[in-house]
């Protein structure tokens, strides 16, 4: 997992994708599974059931190949419904401006 511990610690919702955290990375998992006893979301996005996916509260299996499609559907939402942190967007990023451009046409 890419994530820093202390931002899985302090999420919300948390989408694991094409990997079997529960099993490959089970240290990390666990702080997954805390974040989860405290209100946390957890959903899983990979072809295969597995322990991650009956951790979860949700699975999302998705034909292989289509991972990119389902990922732009989710930034474009993120996007249009203002679902983003938008001080931090602005301080510390350049990435909205180049996805809103980005994504202007792809759906």
């Amino acid at each position: 997992m890419t994530n820093h511990l202390i931002d899985i610690k302090n999420a919300d919702s948390i989408l694991i994708m094409s990997s079997n955290a529960a099993e490959h990375h089970p240290i990390s998992f666990k702080r997954v599974l805390r974040a989860k006893d405290k209100g946390a979301t957890v959903m899983h996005v990979d072809p295969k059931f597995s322990r991650t996916s009956a951790r979860s509260d949700f699975h999302i299996p998705l034909r292989s190949g289509t991972d990119i499609a389902f990922q732009g559907g989710m930034i474009k939402y993120i996007i249009d419904n203002k679902k983003y942190f938008n001080e931090y967007v602005v301080e510390y990023t350049n990435a909205i401006a180049d996805s809103r451009e980005g994504c202007r046409n792809c759906f």
